[in-house]
Parts: structure tokens; sequence; C-alpha cells
């Protein structure tokens, strides 16, 4: 479906959106800290035809098909800005019932929103998302660096998100590693999640422990689920699509 975003915050967001399931809720997808639309594949699609929900799929500005970032310099509460636009998004296309299913910092994007905008959010699937910073997080991020300047990751990711690459590289990298940055935390807002919430994690995530998901669902005010997968890393939804889609499905059914 085709939308024309009227709202100058947004109308630079590309978008897909079926919502031919009438009056089913939508589910939103919100991406890691170096995806977009096209590197979810198909998961959003068996996942929308398993749960029979509409869905929404978006690249936020600076990733794949949507504008690019004004500047690489990030604030501390980005990812809260993030949530905000989702909101004014979800406001713009009417949606009162989004199922938000965000990886890694789309999680943490999915865990705002609901906190902030719990009247538009039915429930919410974090998968590999962050409430805090950790140490294996940030060697994560400098093994990405690292591998930025020896390898061919630049081209990988040009592929997605054309010249932005650089720029959106250059956000995340010196973000999350900068000085100030290590205190960041969201933790305060988990208590204002009433919907419910399914986190889902590798235990050998190699951006996170498990401390992210024991923190997050024993402060959530609504119902809270955790499902670890042993020996699966950051992107459960790549490397064992078929669980992940099984049990989101079944969240889905059982809450909605």
């Amino acid at each position: 479906m085709s939308v024309n975003l009227a709202k100058p915050q947004i109308k630079n967001l590309y978008i897909e959106y079926d919502n031919s399931r009438g009056n089913r809720p939508t589910l939103v997808f919100l991406h890691d800290s170096l995806g977009c639309t096209q590197l979810w594949r198909d998961f959003p699609q068996k996942l929308s035809e398993a749960s029979q929900c509409n869905v929404l799929v978006y690249d936020r500005l600076g990733y794949g098909k949507s504008g690019p970032m004004l500047t690489y310099e990030r604030p501390d509460n980005y990812m809260e800005l993030e949530a905000d636009l989702l909101n004014e998004l979800l406001q713009e296309l009417n949606i009162k019932d989004a199922i938000l299913f965000g990886h890694s910092d789309g999680g943490t994007i999915a865990l705002i929103t609901a906190g902030k905008y719990p009247e538009r959010i039915k429930a919410v699937i974090c998968e590999a998302g962050h409430i805090f910073v950790e140490d294996v997080t940030l060697k994560g991020v400098y093994d990405a660096w690292e591998a930025y300047k020896t390898t061919n990751l630049p081209e990988r990711l040009q592929k997605y998100h054309g010249d932005k690459v650089e720029m959106l590289f250059k956000a995340w990298t010196e973000t999350w590693t900068r000085e100030g940055y290590r205190n960041w935390n969201i933790e305060y807002i988990l208590k204002d999640i009433i919907c419910p919430l399914l986190f889902i994690q590798g235990d050998a995530d190699e951006y996170g422990t498990l401390d992210q998901v024991e923190k997050t669902v024993g402060q959530v005010s609504g119902f809270s689920e955790k499902y670890i997968i042993q020996g699966v890393g950051h992107t459960p939804h790549k490397e064992v699509p078929d669980i992940i889609l099984e049990k989101a499905k079944e969240f889905i059914e059982k809450h909605i």
C-alpha cells in the first residue's frame, strides 16, 4: 500500500504498509542500528500471515530508502526521539492497536514507545533490546568498527543504505562509544509499560547479557515473558527464524 505522509517529521520515511486484514492489529517492525526494511527479508510477511495481522515496516531516517540524517551527532536520548517519531507515524496512519516487534535498537525503541504511548500499543516483542550500556555492548561496537575498517562491510552495507552508510555507521559507533553515553539508561520508563511483553534473546548474544532481559521483565507493570534461546547470537529472527515465528505467533494469539 502506498501512503503519502503529510507531517514534515515523517514525510521522508520509507514505509511498507499492508492493512488488508481489516480490523486486526498491526505488526510494526523496528530495525536494528545497521538495519532497514529490506534486511528483515520475508520475516514480517511470514509473521503477518501466521498471526493474521496487518503489517507496517519502515526505515528510520538515515537508513535504507528513507532520507538522510541531518548529522551523525546524536543526543543521548536519540532513541526516545525515535519513539516520538514512531508515535507520529502511528497517528498519521491511524494505527491504534500496534504490536511492536523491535530488534536491538528497534527493541529499545519499542519499549520506550510502549511506555510513553500506551494507548496505541497492544503488545511488544522485544528481540535483543538494550535498556543500559554494558561492556559486552561496547566490545561488539568496537569489533564492528574494526570490521568496517578492515573488511568489505562498507560495501555490503552500501547495498542497502546507498551513500548514507558512512554517516549512519559513524552515528551508531560514535554515540555508543562516547564517554558520556556510558550512563544511558531507560529503566525509568519500564514501569509505564502496561501491555504484554515478550523479550527474546540468544544466550550467546554478542551485544548484551541476559541482565538486559531479567531487568526488563522484572520492572514492567504488565504481563512479561522471557524467551532465551541456547547457542543463538544477536539476531534470533535470522539465526532461527522458524522458532521465532512460532513463538511470536503463540504470544500474539495468547494476548491479542
